[in-house]
This record gives structure tokens, sequence and C-alpha cells, in this order.
């Protein structure tokens, strides 16, 4: 009995002692995931969860995001994930999104999961609009977009209509033209063509870099007020604070680079921007609410920090990371070049089968066509004998008559007819009887002559019979071909061994393959730089083909502000923009 009561409170108490939980929903760019939190949990314990399960070493630049009336935050990693001004209702939802970006995505993301996320977010911008782009730019995104997504493209698979429904330009250029969606694909397809033998992590960096130069480009837009009253746009990025006119988010009135800033602060609803050059006035604003001050305030410090680090030497974690993905970069080209060899190989193989099967089928029509001619030529051969046969029989028929009519000739010659009537009757025979002997001495003769020529061709048909004899004699007699499918030839020596041993990968390099890769990079490097040239050209061949087909009236405002800044001379780079200004920032500030 006691051991019983014993028991039950063991079990008391041990229930007692297990963690409340709560249930909270993670959705990513390209799936949801729940999670069990304990209550006392902070936001750094799930954000760290969160990272562990996505395997994403690059953790600066991501957070999770929440709304508060209507207002977006961020989770707080100091803070209880519940102390939030959060939904109570399980599960919590939060959203895992990139809170800062790269000033140069190609040198800074590391990861192939972090630029897989990059890629995914920036590219829903653009589709939703929060990001201008060119319409002439977005198709060509829209083609690295189907790389990443389909591979190669292969005529005989991707088949016109293949891409009706995917989403690929934002709605905004759609309209914009007098375009039907064939002729959107068939211009996607024509760059997506260009873009063979780039794998989808490589497809995915070419978007983030041409991506990287728009304007709105990772710039988080504040709507603020400044001590004038003045209603503006302030712009926080990788790169530094900036101040729009609110009709225009593409180019600012001014901007703060954070190598020229002393000093943010803010109190209560007054945010204070002091510059590095005590010439320049402090700026000063105001926002509608004090929660937006301090996420401004947020950005602002990550943004700054991010700013410091990239100008000193990589800390030990980044460049174990960036090691770590040279070899596999290194490793993945390796094993895409062993594939290529394969795939080239296996294609050499297919067209030799291919070859031999297509001489075998022809050997096979020419001996039938050969026995064909073979037994043509017999029958007419025995058709020719016959029948020189008969017209040989013929001509000794007639000849026989000739000699006949002859006698006949001369017995009515011989015959004496005393009557004059006889006589003509007799002279008449007569002369019936030599003509009748004419024809057939004539006859006789073509006869024999046909007879001939007869003779003639059988001589010609078993000539002809003897030719074919032998062809099939030849054919019969040739050597037999090797096998449909050889053997691929081994793979060159200098060729790095790599081999699979159940769950894990077993890779060795030599120094001549590094070399060898390095002068491969060096190369493409060159390639890349001619090839932006031709891209550009592309770029404006397509903006000129399309520019008939424009609705002008249905440009927005933005549309109109990006021609103007191109017919001005401008360029779409987001950081020779930002430069601009940065060069008129001695000036006192006057917005």
């Amino acid at each position: 009995m006691a051991g019983a009561i014993a028991s039950r409170m063991s079990f008391s108490s041990l229930k007692r002692k297990q963690p409340k939980t709560f249930t909270v929903r993670i959705v990513t760019m390209d799936a949801e995931m729940e999670f069990n939190c304990e209550m006392k949990w902070k936001g750094k314990d799930l954000f760290d969860l969160v990272c562990r399960t996505l395997g994403l070493r690059e953790t600066w630049f991501f957070g999770l995001q929440y709304t508060i009336k209507d207002t977006v935050a961020w989770l707080k990693m100091d803070k209880k994930v519940l102390d939030h001004d959060v939904s109570k209702e399980e599960p919590v939802t939060f959203h895992f999104l990139a809170k800062f970006y790269p000033e140069n995505a190609e040198e800074e993301l590391v990861q192939e999961i972090t630029q897989h996320l990059f890629f995914l977010q920036v590219k829903k911008q653009i589709l939703d609009e929060k990001i201008y782009c060119p319409p002439e730019a977005s198709v060509l995104l829209a083609s690295y977009a189907v790389q990443a997504k389909y591979g190669d493209y292969d005529p005989s698979v991707h088949k016109r209509g293949f891409l009706a429904q995917e989403e690929l330009l934002p709605k905004r250029v759609i309209n914009l033209y007098q375009m039907t969606p064939e002729m959107w694909e068939e211009r996607i397809t024509a760059w997506y063509a260009e873009h063979r033998g780039r794998a989808r992590d490589e497809a995915e960096m070419e978007y983030l870099k041409i991506a990287q130069d728009l304007e709105m480009y990772g710039v988080n837009y504040f709507a603020i007020r400044n001590k004038k009253g003045t209603e503006l746009l302030l712009g926080v990025d990788a790169l530094g604070l900036h101040i729009y006119d609110p009709e225009n988010r593409l180019t600012p009135k001014i901007s703060f680079p954070w190598n020229e800033i002393r000093n943010i602060s803010y109190s209560d609803k007054e945010f204070t921007i002091k510059p590095l050059d005590k010439k320049i006035d402090v700026f000063k604003f105001n926002s509608s609410k004090l929660r937006v001050n301090k996420l401004i305030l947020q950005l602002c410090i990550g943004n700054h920090d991010l700013f410091m680090r990239r100008r000193k030497a990589d800390s030990l974690e980044v460049q174990q990371m960036k090691a770590q993905a040279r070899e596999e970069k290194a490793r993945k080209q390796m094993e895409r070049q062993r594939l290529a060899r394969e795939k080239q190989m296996r294609e050499e193989a297919e067209r030799t089968r291919d070859e031999l099967e297509r001489r075998l089928l022809q050997m096979k029509e020419e001996a039938t066509m050969a026995n064909e001619a073979l037994m043509r030529s017999e029958e007419t051969a025995d058709l020719l004998a016959e029948k020189a046969q008969i017209t040989e029989e013929e001509a000794k028929l007639l000849a026989q008559k000739a000699a006949e009519a002859e006698q006949e000739m001369q017995r009515i010659k011989a015959t004496a007819i005393r009557t004059e009537e006889e006589k003509r009757l007799m002279e008449q025979k007569v002369l019936e009887a030599e003509v009748l002997a004419l024809k057939m001495a004539e006859e006789s003769e073509r006869r024999a002559k046909e007879a001939d020529q007869l003779k003639q061709d059988l001589q010609e048909a078993r000539e002809a019979e003897r030719r074919a004899k032998q062809k099939l004699l030849e054919i019969a007699t040739k050597p037999t071909y090797p096998p449909m499918n050889p053997i691929p030839a081994p793979l060159p020596p200098d060729i790095p061994s790599f081999n699979i041993i159940g769950d894990s990968l077993s890779f060795d390099f030599k120094d001549t393959d590094m070399k060898r890769l390095s002068m491969e990079i060096e190369k493409e490097k060159v390639e890349y730089m001619e090839k932006s040239k031709h891209l550009q050209e592309q770029l404006n061949e397509l903006k000129t083909e399309i520019e008939a087909l424009k609705l002008k009236e249905r440009e927005t405002a933005l549309d109109i502000l990006h021609n103007e800044n191109s017919d001005r001379g401008g360029t779409s780079s987001k950081h020779n923009t930002i430069k601009k200004p940065q060069a008129q920032g001695r000036r006192p500030i006057c917005i």
C-alpha cells in the first residue's frame, strides 16, 4: 500500500516538472514548419532552432517577422517569445525572412541555402512590385528563374505553352504591352535557351546579381516628416540612409552613407541623424509611431554593423564557410564535368549504335534488292530463251513456206496454158506467187534478225544474273560489326577520384586540378565581362522591339520616372545611384 502511494506521488511530481509548451508555426519562402516551444524560451532560442533545422549558418541576414496592427516587427533575441505583442492563439505564426541585404550577393552569400532563400524572397518582391523592375530586365530575370526550376532547355520537353501556368513577370509589365502570353513566353524562352549548363545555384546567383542593381532592392521605406512638416520617405539599406520624395522611390533626394554618419538616435517620436562632417546640419525627422522609430533604429544598427563587418577581415567561421563553399563548388564542378563527359560518351555510343543499325538495315535492304534483281534476271532470261526458241521455230516454218511457194511458182511456170484466158490467169497467179514469195523472204529475214537479238538479250541477262550473284556473295561475306553498346572509354588519369561509400563522400583533389580550376575561374571572369556587354545589347534590343507594343496610357509613375532617368543618361545600377548624392553630401542639408 505504501509503495503504491509513493509511486503515485513520484508520478505526480514528474508530471508537475514537465515544462509547459506552446506551438509555433514558422513560414519560410518555400515551406512551413511547426515547433513546440517552452514558455520560457527567448527569441534567440526559437531563432537558433529554426536555423539548425534549415542547416543555415549565415544567420546574421535573417530574422523572424510578425505583424502588429499593420506594422511590421521583428522578434527580439533577448526577449521571451510570448512577451512580444503577438497573438496568443496557437499556433503563433512567424515569417522567417531576410532582414538585412548584402552589398554584393556573389561575394557575401556563401551557403547555397542562403542564396536560395534570398532568391525566393527577391523574386517574390519583384513579382509583387515591391521592387521596381524595368520590363526588359523582368524578361531576363524570368529566364534565369526558369533555368533554376527546369534545368537546361530541351525543345523536345519544353514545348510551347510549358510556361503557361508560371508566374514570371510582374502584372504591371504584362498590362503595359499589347502582347499575348505566347509572345512573352517566346522571348523568355529565347534567353532561357542561352543559359544551358548553369546549375540551379548558379542561375539563382545570376538572378540576384542582376536584381541587386535595381534601385529599390533591399530598401526599407518609412513615411516620415521633417522639422518643417514636409512629408518624406526614409529608406534604410545596406549602404546607408536615403531621403526620398514620396512620389519618387527610385532616386533619393539625399543620401547618408554609413561611413559619413557619426550618430543616430531618437527620443520619443523624433529621430536624429548626425553627419560625421560637423559643417553639415543635423537632420531630424518624426514618424507617426514610436514602434516605427524602434524598427528604424533596429535596421540602422543591424545594417551599420554589417557595413563595418564587411570592411574587416572575415571571422574564422566565415573563412571556414567560404573554404568549404569553394571546395563544394569545385567538387560540384568536377562532378558536372564528369557527368557531362559520361553524357557525351553515352550520346556518342547511341549515335554509333544508331549508325550501325542504319548501316545494317541498309545492307539488308541492299541484299533484298539484290535477291529480287537476281530473281527478275532469272525470270527474264527464261522468258528470253523461250521467246528465242519460238522465234527460231517461226523462222524455220516461214522458210519452209517460202520454199513451197517457190516450188509452186516453178510448177505453175512449167504448166502450159493454151488459152489466152488461162495464160492471163496463170500470169496473175505467177505474179501473186512472186509477191508472196518476196514477202515470205522478208519476214524470214526479219524473224532471223529478231532471233539473233533475243540471243544477245539472253546473253546480257545471264551476265546480269552473274553480277547479282557476285554482289550477294560479297554482302554475305562482309565482316561482323562491333556490339551495339560499346564499353565507355576509361576516364583520363588526371581526373580526381570520386567514390560514394554508404552515406559518406570521399573526394581527392590534386594541385593540378586546383590550378586548372583557378584558371577556369579567371577565364569565367573575362567571359562574364564580355557577356555583360552582350547582355546589355540584348536588353536594349528587346526594349526597342517591344516599345512599339507599349500602351503609354498604362504607364505607372515609377515607369515614367525610370524612363526619365534613362533619358537623362542615368544608370540602373543602385550602387552608382547612391554615390551621386554622396558626392554632394558636403553641402548643408535643406529638405
